[in-house]
C-alpha cells in the first residue's frame, strides 16, 4: 500500500450525509422560508392553517387511509412513539423488537418505566430478531428501520392481519422512503428531520381506528403529562389532528416542512421518494461489491436500509486491530472525511460496531452518493498508513 493515498478527482456537490437531521432537499435555501408565519400565534387562523396543511400534505403523499388520524406532536419521533406507548399500552402484554439503539430504548420504557409484562425479542446490530416469534395476541412495539443499525424489516408479511394486539411502529427513518402497509399497522410515528430534511423537534403521530378505539376504552394506570394527553373527558382531542398542537410549534420549522412536502409532490410523490432512496442504496451496493475496505452492517440484503446505510470496515489492517484501536480508527476515518469536506457526520452511531453511516434518503442526490464512495476508500487507505506508521514507531 502506498504511504499517501491518491485523492479522488470528484467531490460530492453536497457533503451532508448525516442520519439526522438530514440533508435539505436539492436546491434548498433560506428563501424557502420567506412565507413563515413568524411572530404569530400558532392558534391564529393563518398559522393553524399551515399546521393543518402539513398534516394533509403528509397524509396525501404517504397514502394514509382516510379513516386514520394524523397529528403533529412535540418531541420529534421520540415524543410521538412515547406518547403512543404511554397512552395505549397496558391492557395486554407487550413484545418489543430491539435490533438497534432506539428499539432498545423503547424496550427500556416498557420494562422500567411502564413496568408491563413483556418480552424483548433482540438481535445484535446487523440482524433482525426472529419475526416469526412475535406473539400477535400481545401489543408489539418495533422500529421499521433501524436508524443506528442500517437494518429494516423487509415487509409487513410477518404482521398478523387478524392480530389481537396493536402494532406500534416507529417509522422515523422509513416514512417517505419506504412503502408502509397501513393495513398491518396501528400506530406509525416519524419526525420532520429525516427523509424530507426538515428541522427538528416536531413529531408526527398516525393512529388507526383500532388505536383510537384503544385510546377511548383504556385508562392508563400511570399519570400522563399534559403533552402526552390525547383524550379529555372520555373523548379524543380531535383538534390535535387538525393542527391544534399540544405545545407551541416553531412556525419557521412548519414552513420548512411545507417546503419539503411541496418538493416531494413536485418530483412525483412517494413513488419518486422511494426510488431516489433505493437508487442511493443500489449505488452503495455496487461499490461494496468491489471494495475490500467496507461491507454492509446489515447481513441479509433483504434487510438493508435505503436510508441509514451502515457500513462495517473490513480492510485487513482494520480487522487486525483490537477493539479499542478499531474504534479509534473508525473515528479517524470519519474525521478525515469531514476535514476534507466530502462527508459530514458520517461516523457510525456511538453504540453500534465501529464503522461509517451514510444517509441515503430522498434528499440525497445519487450522483453525490456515487462521488463520496471513492473518498471512503481513500480515507481508509490514508488512516491505514497512519496507523501503520504509529505501530512501526512503537
Amino acid at each position: 500500500m502506498a504511504h499517501d493515498a491518491i485523492r479522488p478527482p470528484v467531490r460530492p456537490n453536497n457533503p451532508h450525509f448525516s442520519s439526522g437531521p438530514c440533508a435539505k432537499r436539492p436546491g434548498w435555501s433560506l428563501a424557502a422560508l420567506a412565507g413563515a408565519a413568524l411572530g404569530r400565534s400558532h392558534r391564529a387562523k393563518g398559522p393553524k392553517a399551515k399546521l393543518a396543511e402539513v398534516i394533509e400534505r403528509s397524509r396525501a403523499i404517504l397514502g394514509l387511509p382516510a379513516e386514520w388520524r394524523l397529528g403533529i406532536v412535540p418531541g420529534s419521533d421520540t415524543g410521538a412513539i412515547e406518547m403512543a406507548m404511554w397512552t395505549l399500552l397496558g391492557p395486554r402484554p407487550v413484545d418489543v423488537l430491539a435490533f438497534e439503539s432506539f428499539g432498545e430504548a423503547w424496550a427500556t420504557d416498557v420494562a422500567k418505566q411502564l413496568k408491563l409484562e413483556h418480552r424483548v425479542l433482540a438481535a445484535p446490530y446487523g440482524r433482525l430478531p426472529d419475526l416469526s416469534a412475535v406473539d400477535w395476541s400481545r401489543d408489539v412495539v418495533f422500529t421499521w428501520n433501524g436508524t443506528t443499525s442500517g437494518v429494516r424489516v423487509p415487509n409487513g408479511d410477518w404482521i398478523a392481519p387478524d392480530r389481537q394486539g396493536l402494532a406500534l411502529c416507529d417509522a422515523t427513518s422509513a416514512a417517505f422512503a419506504m412503502h408502509l402497509p397501513y393495513d398491518r399497522l396501528d400506530v406509525v410515528t416519524w419526525s420532520w428531520q429525516k427523509v424530507l430534511g426538515g428541522e427538528a423537534a416536531h413529531g408526527m403521530l398516525a393512529l388507526s381506528p383500532r388505536a383510537v378505539e384503544r385510546l377511548l376504552s383504556h385508562r392508563p394506570a400511570w399519570p400522563l403529562p399534559k403533552i402526552f394527553r390525547l383524550v379529555s373527558g372520555g373523548k379524543l382531542i380531535e383538534g390535535i389532528f387538525r393542527g391544534e398542537t399540544i405545545n407551541t410549534p416553531s412556525m419557521l420549522c412548519v414552513e420548512d416542512a411545507l417546503d419539503g412536502l411541496r418538493w416531494a409532490e413536485g418530483i412525483g410523490g412517494l413513488t419518486a421518494l422511494v426510488a431516489r432512496s433505493e437508487a442511493n442504496l443500489a449505488a452503495v451496493a455496487e461499490w461494496v461489491a468491489r471494495t475490500p475496505n467496507y461491507a454492509f452492517l446489515a447481513e441479509d440484503p433483504a434487510t438493508r436500509s435505503c436510508t441509514s446505510i451502515c457500513l462495517s470496515i473490513t480492510a485487513p489492517w482494520f480487522t487486525a486491530l483490537d477493539a479499542a484501536r478499531q474504534a479509534d480508527a473508525a473515528k479517524a476515518i470519519a474525521a478525515l472525511l469531514e476535514q476534507e469536506g466530502v462527508a459530514l457526520d458520517a461516523g457510525g452511531y456511538r453504540d453500534a460496531p465501529p464503522g461509517l453511516r451514510l444517509w441515503g434518503g430522498a434528499t440525497v442526490e445519487t450522483a453525490d452518493m456515487r462521488a463520496v464512495l471513492p473518498w471512503l476508500d481513500w480515507a481508509a487507505d490514508t488512516v491505514a498508513a497512519r496507523f501503520a506508521a504509529v505501530s512501526t514507531a512503537e
